[in-house]
């Protein structure tokens, strides 16, 4: 038996499974401070006998420098009381197994690659709208990136000519994708969630912005596919508005653009857990090698 965390800022999906991914048993409990959060997670996972190796997709920033003294560290996070959390290694220590750590957006990532493998060979990008926007890419299997992750959500974006007085809620870049189109975002500027606004601006405006970043995703990483999960794009019609705006960002500009394709996550709101699971069958690998 193995485990995974899918950490997100609201909430934490534990998970016992299978080293293919099966999840077996689940359990979910908001996030708080971390001495009370990782000390339930523990709890649960010692309650429920020995697990072989344990996952973690870790909202983020996060230190994925292997060679760093502070590897599996969250990093610069804007959320209160978890900048500098030692998060893998809490749980290398509370439950004594090899603990593989990487964004919960790169966990998703390579599970929703794994759910389409019939052509091994593609690349594909998860992004999550939802407390925050980030994103994961994986290549032929392999998540991409170095020392660090990519931070998608991050990036600067058009304003929408419509969206001219909200100043951007990110505490660090203000209108970023982030600062525009996240959950808080939404929220902040509207009052309510997006699929509880009866207004198609909104959704337009919201649109807008992803469009903006898929099309930055097919034009530098030159990825097959998106996936676009997370809260927000549960919003009835966003995903096809997005595909629209893609479309017409583009002009039929990029090679083989026909092909490429955007959509919902296959494992619907288990990629995140799946993906953790596939973290904790790799360090188990990794830990027996």
């Amino acid at each position: 038996m193995i485990g995974g965390i899918e950490a997100g800022g609201t909430k934490f999906v534990l998970a016992t499974g299978l080293r293919d991914g099966t999840v077996l048993d689940r359990h979910i409990i908001p996030t708080r401070d971390p001495e009370t959060t990782l000390a339930q997670a523990g709890a649960w996972f010692g309650a429920r006998g020995e697990v072989s190796a344990l996952g973690i997709g870790s909202f983020g920033p996060v230190d994925l420098d292997p060679v760093s003294d502070t590897w599996g560290h969250i990093t610069s996070t804007p959320k209160p009381g978890w900048r500098g959390c030692d998060h893998a290694g809490y749980f290398r220590r509370e439950l004594g197994c090899p603990v593989g750590f990487d964004t919960d957006v790169n966990a998703a990532a390579i599970a929703e690659w794994r759910a389409r493998r019939a052509d091994p060979a593609q690349a594909l990008a998860y992004v999550t709208v939802g407390t925050g926007i980030g994103g994961g890419i994986v290549s032929a299997g392999r998540i991409l990136g170095g020392a660090t992750h990519p931070e998608v959500g991050h990036i600067r974006v058009a304003r929408h000519p419509e969206d001219r007085e909200f100043d951007g809620s990110c505490p660090y870049h203000g209108d970023c994708l982030e600062g525009l189109a996240s959950g808080p975002a939404i929220l902040a500027r509207w009052g309510a969630p997006l699929n509880e606004l009866d207004d198609p601006d909104a959704s337009k405006i919201i649109a807008h912005y992803v469009a903006q970043l898929c099309k930055a995703l097919f034009s530098i990483a030159a990825v097959d596919g998106i996936v676009l999960g997370g809260g927000v794009m549960g919003t009835v019609g966003l995903l096809d508005r997005v595909r629209e705006f893609v479309r017409i960002l583009d002009q039929g500009y990029l090679p083989r653009g026909a092909e490429r394709w955007i959509e919902a996550p296959l494992l619907g709101q288990d990629s995140g857990i799946v993906g953790a699971l596939l973290l904790a069958d790799e360090a188990l690998r990794t830990d027996r090698s």
